[in-house]
């Protein structure tokens, strides 16, 4: 939508075409009363939640950059990490016959969905529950001999995530506090808000952005233990922060709901491996592609994409390699790709997106440290 055609109202919000009116601080209120939040939550009046399985709405983020960078890539086998309700592997299927596909989703719900939204495609593509860090066992049991010639994250949660209740996502309704993925898993966030000491939790809420109130946030959470549910906890964390630092920058818990679901799943910890085991399993012109949405994410995709550009460098920045290293990659555009403004009007989720590619270069993996010679 061009600016030409919106209209400002009181107040500083714009009336939109439609009866929808845009807020000052990003939100879009909607006829019918429900807001979407910037990053595309919305809120929904009272008994008016959908179940998220009933309509499994996820527009794939940056679809058109995905597919430009891998449908060129070699013939083989594409691994779709993420692959959530198949939006990315649909299109990718659709746009280059000579690839196959495996899907991998640590949720059961999206693999669900992904199955009904791949079945067109027969056995070109194969699903699979599991964590993106079992990458390389997951290419030699389901595509042995195979090359691999792309894999894709999509990192973070998808928006039918979000609108669950019961998934414990979301400060947005009072549901247990949960944040797994998979549910299978032990940890949750009831866990880690109810055991953790204050300045461990200080410590992953800083991580995260919330550096001035963090301390403040962590201790109140301590005195008011037990906190079973995403309502307490968005209270606890409302009161602990000052009135005047509440009225912007959003939602004051979306920063500690943000990093106890990165604890939980560990999302960081399970990425260091899985970018490692993507990059080995190419084949050369292969690529990497990974869409994040927080800087810590983007921070971690950055340095490791850098870092295998140089072949592992150790030597002094400004001086000529002495240590023998082998660029494994080459990177694909400089710095991070953002969504278009299109695309970023129209997908909440898509503001914070930031996409970086690389293409493998024919070289032997070897990691930092390695003596010269010595290849993994």
């Amino acid at each position: 939508m061009t600016r030409d055609s919106r209209c400002l109202s009181h107040r500083g919000n714009v009336e939109r075409p439609g009866g929808e009116v845009e807020r000052p601080g990003g939100e879009v209120e909607r006829p019918g009363g429900e807001v979407e939040r910037p990053g595309g939550e919305v809120d929904r009046p009272a008994g008016d939640i959908e179940h998220p399985r009933a309509r499994f709405e996820h527009r794939p983020v940056m679809l058109h950059e995905v597919v430009e960078l891998l449908a060129p890539c070699p013939p083989g086998v594409i691994i779709d990490a993420t692959v959530g309700g198949g939006g990315h592997a649909a299109a990718l299927l659709s746009e280059s016959p000579r690839h196959r596909l495996i899907g991998l989703d640590r949720d059961p719900e999206a693999l669900e969905a992904a199955e009904s939204t791949l079945r067109p495609f027969g056995a070109r593509s194969a699903l699979l529950h599991a964590r993106f860090d079992r990458l390389g066992e997951i290419a030699a049991d389901l595509a042995p001999g195979l090359p691999v010639s792309g894999v894709l994250f999509d990192l973070g949660v998808s928006s039918w995530q979000l609108d669950d209740p019961g998934r414990g996502f979301s400060y947005r309704f009072d549901a247990p506090l949960d944040m797994r993925m998979d549910r299978g898993d032990r940890l949750t966030a009831t866990d880690v808000v109810n055991t953790w000491e204050a300045r461990e939790l200080a410590r992953i809420f800083a991580a995260n952005g919330e550096n001035r109130f963090a301390l403040l946030i962590a201790r109140a959470i301590v005195r008011n233990r037990p906190i079973t549910s995403t309502g307490k906890l968005s209270e606890v964390v409302r009161a602990a922060i000052p009135a005047s630092a509440r009225r912007r920058g959003g939602h004051p818990a979306k920063r500690v709901f943000q990093a106890l679901r990165v604890i939980v799943n560990e999302e960081l910890e399970l990425l260091r491996p899985a970018l490692d085991a993507a990059i080995d399993l190419l084949v050369p012109t292969g690529r990497v592609v990974v869409i994040s949405y927080h800087s810590g994410e983007d921070r971690l995709v950055k340095e490791h994409f850098a870092a295998a550009a140089s072949g592992w460098c150790t030597c002094p920045p400004g001086l000529p390699c002495a240590c023998g290293a082998v660029p494994l990659v080459r990177l694909l555009n400089r710095g991070a790709r953002m969504a278009t403004t299109g695309e970023r009007e129209a997908n909440r989720r898509a503001q914070s997106a930031r996409l970086r590619a690389a293409e493998r270069l024919d070289a032997k993996p070897r990691r930092m440290g390695a003596p010269r010679g010595e290849e993994t």
